[in-house]
């Protein structure tokens, strides 16, 4: 079995969607069981919707409820041990759960997150790593908003995870590794993307190969299976990729109803365009996997619907069916033992008092 805890009260729509979410990925995924934390008055009813759901579930009532425009820093102040956000996280950390799911505040969830797993050794900071959808299937993009800003070691110690990530997810032995750049020359680029280039290729890792620089017009095409960058271009590539799909709907909306014979084109290539919606629909990339604590913790879209939710939780579920966790960890060790080998010289035991 797989246990997932659910922050029920997380996203726009609250435990209407979450719920939903979660028994849409237990009809997929018979062998989830659930840990679910919200406040009772607003989760029971939807409960009662689903019964293979609740008959698969514990409730746990938690009287705070993390707001979707609260600061970090206030809704840890207010919200850690008793918010139902707060509670999901730990129940990963006291191993009462394999895996956390949140559509909450991406800020609140992500410092409670470090406050309450704490990164993993060698992890100076956590990423959030998504899944994209590629001319040749699917690519990882990492981070995509957890920090500001990368030095070159922050941005190999991505690469790694997000290796771990695609081998966990993809099934590729070693996946290839791009680093996004404004170029793919090697004097191109800030100073901390090119130093970072130089550690991946003279590291000599057997988990990745590091393919070299990649532009933005890469991600779309799948050149790489994992594209490396820090959070505040990772997170506007990702909006800007949101927005265009968003623009390219609307246009052919407004294309097909401009005429009759638009509107009857349109009834001829029905198939044609359903599979264009198919592969763009972005609740089937939902979830965000935040890389580099001591535990798996996912973020859904706030404003998703169920089919999206349980599209997080189908991540959540994959991640910990292929060992994610232990994949990162034992990737970290082997390059940081690398770097610095364990001393062959034995220490002197200490003497004398104090």
């Amino acid at each position: 079995m797989v246990k997932i805890a659910i922050d029920a009260m997380g996203g726009d729509h609250g435990p209407e969607v979450s719920l939903e979410g979660a028994a849409r990925a237990l009809e997929r995924h018979p062998d989830i069981e659930y840990l679910i934390y919200g406040q009772e008055a607003a989760c029971r009813p939807v409960m009662d919707k689903y019964p293979r759901l609740r008959a698969k579930s514990e409730f746990r009532h938690c009287d705070v409820a993390i707001r979707m425009d609260e600061k970090p820093s206030q809704a840890l102040r207010r919200g850690r041990y008793t918010s139902s956000m707060w509670k999901a996280i730990e129940a990963v950390k006291l191993k009462e759960a394999d895996a956390a799911v949140s559509a909450g505040n991406t800020g609140a969830l992500m410092a409670m997150s470090k406050f309450c797993l704490r990164t993993m050794a060698n992890v100076e900071r956590p990423a959030i790593a998504g899944i994209w959808p590629t001319r040749r299937g699917e690519s990882i993009v990492l981070d995509i908003g957890a920090t500001i800003g990368a030095d070159s070691q922050q941005l190999l110690d991505f690469s790694l995870m997000g290796g771990a990530m695609a081998r966990a997810l993809f099934e590729v032995k070693r996946p290839t590794v791009g680093l996004l750049n404004v170029g793919v020359e090697e004097v191109k680029g800030q100073e901390e993307v090119k130093e970072a280039g130089r550690l991946l290729r003279e590291a000599g890792l057997d988990t990745i190969e590091y393919y070299g620089f990649v532009e933005g017009d890469d991600i779309g095409k799948g050149t790489v299976d994992v594209v490396v960058t820090e959070g505040f271009t990772g997170n506007i590539a990702l909006k800007a990729a949101e927005g265009t799909a968003r623009q390219i709907a609307d246009y052919l909306r407004e294309s097909i109803e401009r005429s009759w014979m638009a509107r009857i084109g349109y009834i001829l290539a029905k198939s044609a365009f359903d599979r264009v919606r198919e592969k763009m629909d972005p609740r089937k990339v939902n979830g965000g996997v935040f890389l580099g604590l001591n535990g798996i913790v996912i973020k859904s879209h706030g404003g998703t619907d169920g089919e999206g939710y349980a599209a997080a939780i189908k991540v959540g579920y994959d991640m910990v069916r292929n060992g994610l966790f232990e994949k990162i960890e034992a990737d970290l060790k082997k390059y940081h033992t690398l770097i610095v080998p364990p001393s062959d010289v034995e220490e002197e035991p200490a003497t004398g008092t104090i």
